[in-house]
Order: structure tokens, then sequence, then C-alpha cells
């Protein structure tokens, strides 16, 4: 596992000591969101569970939302991992912070959540994969007459290489190889797979 910096104000060692300190950096067979596996899972709710280290992750993403998109009106986050982050970002930034959840799989805005016509939006993640909760929570955004900037995650675990269809800033880019069910490493099929994400929790 490579890390590389991006300029935001933070290392990207220092984002992957904070996960290691809050005993968020594990290793074995992970079953991911997306469907992938891994021998390396991120559990950023180990981090996001202690209010000092999470704030000092936002305020270092609020600076390089600042310095990418300018000013910012609103944070949407996708539920459930987005939200802490979110909401810790949006506080850095010293604007609204709501999030969407699925409703029959789609994401949308519930709790009498509004965006405004004209507001400036970000869309902060913790954790970006392959890009799709993100997709999707930038389309539910833009079925709203809003200014759409961009999006930012904590950690960028495709390297840079996921299409979340929007610019995207992180405060590290890390290099985890994920591979397909039927085309596991045999050191990674002789391992019993877990999954510890939250995504298809009744």
């Amino acid at each position: 596992m490579t890390a590389t910096d991006t300029g935001a104000g933070m290392t990207a060692q220092a984002v992957l000591d904070e996960f290691s300190a809050a005993g968020a950096l594990l290793e074995g067979h992970f079953i991911l969101s997306s469907g992938l596996r891994s021998p390396v899972f991120l559990q950023k709710m180990l981090v996001f569970q202690d209010p000092v280290r999470t704030a000092r992750l936002a305020r270092a993403l609020a600076a390089a939302i600042r310095a990418q998109f300018g000013a910012v009106d609103l944070v949407v986050s996708p539920a459930v991992g987005g939200i802490i982050p979110g909401y810790e970002t949006a506080r850095a930034l010293g604007c609204r912070a709501v999030f969407v959840e699925r409703e029959d799989g789609v994401f949308q805005l519930r709790r009498g959540f509004r965006i405004a016509p004209g507001e400036r939006v970000v869309m902060v993640e913790d954790i970006v994969t392959t890009g799709l909760s993100s997709r999707e929570c930038l389309a539910a955004i833009r079925a709203h007459p809003a200014r759409l900037l961009g999006a930012a995650c904590i950690i960028d675990r495709s390297n840079g290489t996921a299409d979340v269809g929007a610019p995207l800033v992180s405060l590290c880019k890390i290099d985890i190889p994920a591979y397909p069910a039927d085309a596991l490493p045999p050191e990674l099929a002789a391992i019993p797979a877990v999954k510890p994400g939250s995504r298809g929790l009744a």
C-alpha cells in the first residue's frame, strides 16, 4: 500500500497515522461495499468516534475544499458513512450540512432537507473506492437547481482512478489493491472473507 500526498495541507502519511492510531487500518480479507475484495479495510467509524481526531481531518479537508472551490454554502453527504465527516467539514467551512439517504434504492433528500437555488454545494464523502456512491450522491444533488462545485473525501483509495463525475479533492490518495471475487490472489483466497461495512444492513 502506497500513499500519495495531495497538497491538501495534511500529509497522506498523517492521514493514515490518524487511522492507524484509531485502530482503523485493518488487514485480512474484506468484502467492500462495491463487492470487490481487498486485503486492507479502512474502518472509518473507529476514527469518527473520536470528535477531536475527526475535527482535525475535517479542518484539513475544509482547507483543501476552500483552496480548490472557494466559498461553500452547503455540504451534502451520503448516508451513512459520510454524515459525520460531512457535518464536521461543514462546521469548519462555516456552512450548513445535510445528507441524502436511500429510498427505494435511490439517494434523495429527506427529513425536510432542502437545497436552495444557486447554493454553492460540495459533496463530502469519507472514502472513495470505485466512486459509485459518490456518483449516486452527485446525481441526487443535480436534481436541484444548485451550483455544484465538486466533491471531496478524506481518503481516495482508488489513487485518483475513480471517476466520481465531478472534480474530486482528497486528503490522501492510496493504492490499495481490490479484486473481483472470482479473481483473488491465492494468499487472499486462503483467508475467510468478512464484510465489515454498513451497506446492505437491514
